[in-house]
């Protein structure tokens, strides 16, 4: 079999055949005998053409001017949209790179067909293409179309969403009105005036949030399943079954039950009057509030989370040898080493994943304080459009969905992916599940 050359250096000495498919999209294939996948490609590309003949160039040029004719209902002149244009445009630019990698397909493809021909083997026609497509090259096959989805649904909104975080899109600058390129989002969230310092504060108490949330769920799951895994503890089943109905019911009904009890008008405040006290203001805008709501979100997310760790660890408990225990006995270790020793580092290495993915979610746990204490903007000057409980996915939440400030929203959803996936991997790249994965196995 004859040895596969480096790609241009193939080409370079490619038959005409192939040199016809680099000029024209399928022609290679056409002049091979290949007619059904010769019209394919040529389809294509004639597709691609009449796509950016009818608009797409037009969108594509509009991607880096989002708009120049500004609309003007008194006139009659109708205007573009930079919001429309960025996402057409955008779009343009992923049909081209789809159409690259078709050609460039395309290309080898016909170059194969070459070496199939200098070789004096059959060329494959149609069928045995799906044939191939179907056995050696399944995987590409199997992973084609979910590729395809996660790019449209997934690549194509992010990659949107970080590019309006460089507009001036949103405040005053929306429809009619014409956006324009702009790092004016960063420059008002990393300056020293109100938006800034909002967004400093916040992102600091989004961070100790974050961390708070895990540890607490995570003491609070691993301390009730060593509680409930002793066997001196009677009816161990009928108590673990309390947290797994909260577990069970819908997350939301929770918030808006414990919303409801610490409520002016909720049954806390009518026993703290019944029995002479002061009623407290746990949720609302008041400044004495800030920290009972915050400990009751703390609270109201631990009652939610606790039990998945609870069920979780208690699986893993059962699976650590029973045999490190009693050669600690024997060695006379007491009951607090043998769990700082054995269990917690085993517990530790088998839920760093999962720990990681909690803390992500506490992160961006939107429902907690949007169900507790939705609706509450902070009388205080230093607070722009948010309460002293949002975290950042609250605050961009009311930044551009309430109040239509698009690019600073944007900016903010770029700050929490980085900080989450700058996290994420720093601490799972140094933890025993990643250095040490053999040692539990």
């Amino acid at each position: 079999m004859t040895k596969k050359k480096p790609f241009f250096k193939e080409l370079s000495g490619s038959p005409w055949q192939v040199k016809l498919s680099c000029a024209v999209m399928g022609l290679g294939q056409l002049c091979y005998g290949q007619i059904v996948k010769g019209l394919f490609y040529l389809g294509s590309l004639a597709v691609v053409v009449l796509y950016f003949v009818k608009r797409g160039f037009t969108d594509f040029i509009g991607f880096f001017t989002l708009g120049t004719q500004e609309e003007n209902l008194w006139l009659g002149i109708k205007g573009d949209n930079s919001l429309t244009m960025l996402i057409l445009g955008l779009f343009s630019i992923f049909i081209l790179i789809f159409t690259a990698v078709l050609y460039v397909s395309n290309v080898k493809d016909a170059m194969f067909t070459a070496r199939q021909k200098a070789e004096g083997k059959k060329v494959h026609m149609l069928r045995d293409t799906l044939a191939t497509a179907a056995d050696d090259k399944f995987h590409v096959t199997a992973l084609t179309f979910p590729i395809l989805g996660v790019t449209i649904f997934s690549v194509l909104p992010i990659v949107f969403m970080i590019l309006i975080a460089f507009t001036d899109l949103g405040g005053s600058v929306v429809y009619p009105k014409l956006a324009n390129w702009s790092f004016s989002a960063w420059s008002k969230i990393l300056s020293l005036g109100q938006i800034g310092g909002t967004f400093a504060k916040i992102l600091g108490w989004n961070v100790l949030w974050a961390v708070l949330s895990t540890v607490l769920n995570f003491v609070l799951g691993l301390g009730m399943a060593l509680l409930l895994n002793k066997r001196n503890v009677k009816g161990s089943k009928f108590w673990r079954a309390f947290p797994v109905l909260a577990y069970a019911i819908p997350g939301f009904i929770t918030m808006v039950g414990f919303k409801f009890m610490f409520s002016q008008s909720g049954p806390i405040n009518y026993y703290l009057d019944a029995a002479g006290k002061m009623r407290i203001f746990f949720l609302t805008n008041d400044a004495s509030a800030k920290w009972w709501a915050r400990g009751i979100g703390l609270f109201v997310n631990a009652w939610i989370s606790t039990p998945s760790i609870m069920l979780m660890t208690t699986g893993l408990l059962s699976n650590i040898n029973t045999d490190l225990y009693e050669a600690a006995d024997l060695d006379g270790a007491s009951a607090f080493t043998q769990f700082r020793k054995i269990t917690l580092p085993y517990i530790i290495f088998a839920t760093t994943p999962v720990l990681i993915g909690q803390f992500v979610g506490n992160f961006n746990n939107f429902g907690i304080f949007f169900f507790l204490r939705g609706g509450v903007i902070s009388n205080y000057a230093d607070y722009f459009l948010a309460s002293d409980t949002d975290l950042l996915i609250n605050w961009l939440y009311k930044l551009s969905v309430d109040n239509n400030y698009y690019s600073i929203g944007a900016a903010i959803s770029l700050v929490i992916f980085l900080i989450t996936a700058a996290v994420s991997l720093s601490v799972y790249v140094r933890s025993a599940a990643f250095k040490e994965e053999d040692t539990y196995q």
